[in-house]
């Protein structure tokens, strides 16, 4: 074979080469695009079928029966025997558990995740406030009585433990108006790592029969769940007055929602890590069952401030304030006799106020004392105050806080 020939015998040997990698990029190419148009009929085929597919019914399951088949109760109202379908799980079929119907009813087609009440859900705070413990004045001793009632227990349970005594379950915050119980719920907020729900009593008074006492156990049930976690309920005695034996409708529907509430304390079940604080301003409404030791084992007293209570609140309420040199705190104190934790607050805000007005940048002592004129004047205050002044004992304090260390 000449050389010429054979020249052309390699170019054609390579031009053959190069076509069969284009040919297999090619067929590579439409492969790829098969499977994507593949997929594509297949979603809209999933699509399709979803469509024509009957719709599904929630149901309940009651019991279940020894020849396999299941009672289940129908969020359409009967009560129904029904087959469980092989491809269902049977371990997880427990009653109470929420599964699926065929729209015939006929049979178990799926189990169904465990609903959670969105109500009861946006209870949990999410965003901590941020009060601190030492953003509330006066109230030292209350604050060391909380910590150990609510705090010690979930940071450090050996120590009960190791007494041999049940942690306190719970606590009652009571005393007048302003003087910082719902402050101190949220220091604890702030300062704990446990999970905070905050109920407001009030909302617990629903329109429906029974709908306050479901939203009871599926806030107790939500703090179980997400424990450790501390509920607040917030006045009190919107729910757990006193219960009489003559009433409407709707007074009948609260004692409902009450004695849940007294189940969910101190029933049954335990509450492990589930701590509850409650506030309330009308303690002599409570009823007695919700005052006894299980269920709320402390009580808690947060009175009017005396003379040392009412300068800390200065001190906490005018840090952040240009205060001239002729401002005297302890006079101001001395000034306020009666005067609430909320009054003291409103009193710094109408100083700075004052200080506005007349076009300046510092607060004088007469800022405060016509603050203190506007704010107090003829106010009508149904509490009196024991105007004491008087310190904590060392030991005790340091005994308090070395639990802390």
């Amino acid at each position: 074979m000449s050389s010429e020939s054979s020249s052309d015998f390699v170019d054609y040997t390579r031009y053959l080469e190069v076509r069969v990698r284009e040919l297999e990029l090619e067929v590579a190419h439409l492969r790829g695009l098969i499977a994507k148009y593949k997929e594509e009929l297949d979603y809209y085929k999933s699509q399709v079928d979803k469509l024509l597919a009957p719709p599904l019914i929630e149901a309940t399951i009651l019991d279940l029966l020894p020849d396999g088949r299941a009672i289940v109760k129908s969020s359409t109202g009967p009560i129904l025997i029904v087959h469980v379908l092989d491809s269902v799980d049977r371990k997880q079929l427990q009653p109470g558990t929420r599964v699926a119907l065929n729209q015939r009813g006929a049979a178990i087609v799926d189990v169904l995740p465990q609903r959670e009440d969105p109500f009861v859900r946006a209870l949990e705070v999410i965003e901590r406030p941020r009060v601190r413990y030492i953003d509330v004045g006066g109230l030292q001793n209350q604050i060391a009585e909380l910590r150990e009632v609510i705090e010690l227990p979930l940071r450090k349970p050996g120590v009960f433990k190791a007494m041999g005594i049940e942690p306190p379950k719970g606590v009652l915050l009571y005393g007048p108006p302003g003087c910082g119980k719902t402050l101190l719920a949220k220091a604890v907020a702030a300062e704990s790592r446990a999970t905070f729900i905050r109920v407001v009593a009030s909302e617990l008074a629903q329109k429906f029969i029974g709908e306050g006492a479901r939203i009871v156990r599926e806030v107790f049930k939500l703090a179980r769940r997400k424990a450790p976690s501390i509920v607040l309920i917030d006045e009190i005695d919107a729910i757990g007055a006193k219960r009489l034996d003559v009433g409407t409708s709707g007074e009948r529907e609260i004692h409902r929602t009450l004695t849940q509430l007294l189940a969910e304390l101190d029933g049954f079940d335990p509450l492990d890590n589930v701590k509850v604080i409650a506030t309330t301003n009308r303690i002599d409404i409570l009823d007695p069952a919700l005052l006894r030791p299980g269920r709320f084992d402390k009580v808690i007293e947060i009175p009017l401030p005396d003379l040392r209570g009412r300068y800390e609140i200065f001190k906490i309420h005018t840090r952040k304030m240009p205060l001239s040199a002729d401002v005297d705190l302890l006079e101001l104190a001395r000034k306020t006799e009666g005067a609430t934790g909320a009054d003291i607050k409103a009193i710094c805000t109408e100083a700075g106020l004052h200080a506005i007005r007349n076009e300046r940048i510092v607060v004088t002592m007469e800022d405060f004392n016509a603050a203190i004129r506007k704010v107090l004047h003829g106010r009508y205050r149904p509490y009196a105050s024991q105007d004491t002044y008087s310190m904590p004992r060392p030991w005790k304090e340091e005994r308090r806080s070395s639990l802390w260390m």
